[in-house]
């Protein structure tokens, strides 16, 4: 995850020329010699362009909320820099930002059912990030995958203490697999080295956001290793039972959550053992449960997914894309952080992911509350969603990391976990 731009759609019906509303974008800052930018980019892939802008430019991103008039936006421009905004400078950067698929309005919301309209007809779900986050060629990707379970970082050799159990859940990164490869690797050595079930419910942060609290997917995904397919008997029954849950479905379009995990998915399991999935991605918050009417849509959804496993007669073992804390400058700090802000960070997590390992979800929520989700846990709702799902025994912590995202040392924190 990456710093959000949050943009909230005014009630009231203004008019999008005069109050220009920027979408859900994310952004990061950059250096280039002493200058420092500002680049915006859609993770939808909606639009696959990407913008860089000086600082005073940003300034004025940051006002188009919809309340802001461009009027306003020129005087409070004012207000800060001592200068005059020229009108024809704001028309061209809102052109530019319009052509870019950046601004809610009429060009944007075509292009999302254009992409909508195609995604349903394609026959599988393509793969996004082949050949830039992983090998492309099977068998390059085959011997990438394996390296990083004998990396010096990986597993080790040795048997799982839980070899021959029945995995009931595992928590792995969906951080760039070439950095977390060896941490990705902890988690799937013991489903490895446990008995397999034949259902995997893949639970991942949607990082672009989602209107609604879920978003299922019935696509089929294909990876360079073949095609891994969904379970029809469950997505159709939470399809007849929760309509809702596919509203967001094109989400799943853009989002490496999932993809990441499948490749793990296809070598851990070979090719000899037939398995589906179930593929959810998940957006909300451990404040958001606090509202009545969110939390009734997540009870909702997570009890008409129970019963749609139940209903298979098959085990099944949730696999979650998951990462933690995201600090520094490119998630909204004020400052980078410092050895000693990262140490206190991870003692943080450590405490927080102990009710993940004792198996209670409500704890894990209150932990995050209580901090008022001050270190931006990206995958409170996946961790949240399979500890609701799944009844353990034990629940552990394999590895801890962490990777430095841009120039300023922003950092993500990430572990993986198994549960039996």
């Amino acid at each position: 995850m990456r710093h959000t731009m949050e943009s909230t759609p005014t009630m009231t019906s203004k008019d999008p020329k005069q109050y220009p509303l920027l979408r859900n974008l994310q952004f990061s800052p950059i250096k280039e010699g002493e200058e420092q930018f500002i680049v915006l980019w859609d993770p939808t892939g909606l639009s696959k362009e990407r913008l860089v802008l000086p600082l005073n430019y940003f300034f004025i991103v940051q006002h188009l909320d919809g309340e802001h008039s461009v009027q306003d936006i020129g005087a409070i421009y004012l207000k800060r820099f001592g200068e005059f905004l020229m009108p024809n400078k704001v028309e061209q950067l809102l052109a530019d930002l319009d052509t870019k698929l950046f601004l809610e309005g009429e060009r944007t919301e075509q292009a999302k059912q254009q992409a909508l309209d195609a995604y349903r007809q394609a026959p599988s779900r393509s793969p996004q990030f082949v050949g830039r986050s992983y090998e492309a060629d099977p068998a390059k990707l085959r011997a990438q995958i394996n390296s990083f379970f004998v990396s010096k970082e990986g597993p080790e050799v040795k048997a799982s203490e839980h070899k021959g159990k029945l995995i009931k859940a595992l928590v792995a990164p969906t951080y760039e697999m070439k950095q977390a490869g060896p941490i990705y690797a902890w988690a799937y050595k013991e489903l490895q080295d446990a008995q397999k079930p034949d259902l995997y419910v893949l639970i991942g942060t949607a990082h672009s956001g989602l209107e609604h609290p879920v978003a299922v997917t019935d696509k089929d995904f294909q990876t360079p290793l073949g095609l891994v397919k969904v379970d029809r008997a469950v997505t159709d029954r939470l399809r007849e039972q929760i309509p809702a849950a596919f509203t967001d479905e094109l989400a799943h379009h853009n989002e490496h959550a999932l993809e990441f995990q499948l490749p793990f998915l296809q070598e851990t399991l070979g090719q000899d053992q037939a398995y589906t999935i179930v593929p959810i991605l998940t957006a909300f918050s451990a404040d958001s449960l606090r509202d009545p009417q969110i939390r009734e849509q997540v009870e909702t959804f997570l009890q008409a997914l129970k019963e749609a496993l139940a209903a298979t007669g098959k085990t099944y073992c949730v696999v979650v894309g998951a990462e933690l804390a995201h600090i520094g400058m490119r998630y909204g700090d004020s400052a980078p952080p410092t050895d000693f802000s990262f140490h206190r960070c991870m003692q943080t997590d450590l405490e927080m992911l102990k009710h993940v390992e004792n198996r209670d979800p409500e704890e894990f929520a209150k932990f995050i509350q209580k901090e008022n989700d001050q270190r931006r846990i990206s995958g409170f709702s996946p961790i949240y969603s399979m500890l609701r799902l799944i009844q353990a025994e034990t629940g552990q912590v394999l590895r801890y990391d962490r990777g430095i995202t841009d120039q300023y040392n922003s950092t993500v924190t990430y572990a993986s976990m198994a549960f039996f």
